[in-house]
């Protein structure tokens, strides 16, 4: 081999690969950016409460738990199955257990056919989180952050359990907070 084949071979050697890669990113990785690893719905943008926003009862927060949220206007057999699977799902955490709470946002103060006992009631008392939880169906399971920042929405319809486990796990794993 010449010495000029010799420098275009070891040339091709190292411009090809960053070549291939450039165009395998932006032709086939590139299609697929939008899509996420979380099987709940992005509330975008999230929606920040305040401590007055929602009110729980007793001596309950918001504040450091992770929180699942029911929201209906009545508690029919459609709520009373939802609610449940948000039960199963805080049991199923194991460990992790205590760090999910559940609440139930009924606007009519209907609640569920069976008694309950760690489910919280709650109400909405902001009119501008009234008005932002408008934009999802009307029987909606939302999770709460420790913060207070309503953040992902669950059809209950569709609700996989296992893959809302796998959304709680990860977050626990990457969160320093709840």
């Amino acid at each position: 081999m010449t010495a000029k084949k010799e420098l275009w071979v070891l040339l091709a050697m190292f411009v090809l690969p960053i070549v291939l890669g450039t165009l395998a990113y932006y032709y086939v990785v590139d299609e697929g950016v939008d899509s996420t690893v979380n099987y709940g719905e992005l509330v975008q943008p999230i929606i920040i409460t305040e401590q007055s926003d929602i009110d729980l009862e007793g001596e309950n927060t918001l504040q450091g738990l992770w929180t699942f949220a029911y929201v209906a206007q009545s508690c029919d057999a459609a709520c009373n199955t939802s609610i449940k699977n948000i039960k199963k799902i805080r049991i199923l955490m194991n460990a992790d257990m205590r760090r999910v709470q559940r609440i139930a946002i009924i606007a009519d103060k209907s609640g569920p056919s069976e008694i309950d006992e760690g489910l919280i009631n709650a109400t909405i008392t902001s009119d501008v989180v009234k008005a932002r939880l408008q934009v999802y169906p009307q029987r909606s399971i939302f999770l709460i952050d420790p913060l207070g920042n309503i953040m992902l929405y669950y059809q209950p319809e569709s609700l996989d359990i296992k893959r809302v486990i796998k959304d709680l796990k990860r977050l626990f794993k990457y969160s320093r907070i709840g």
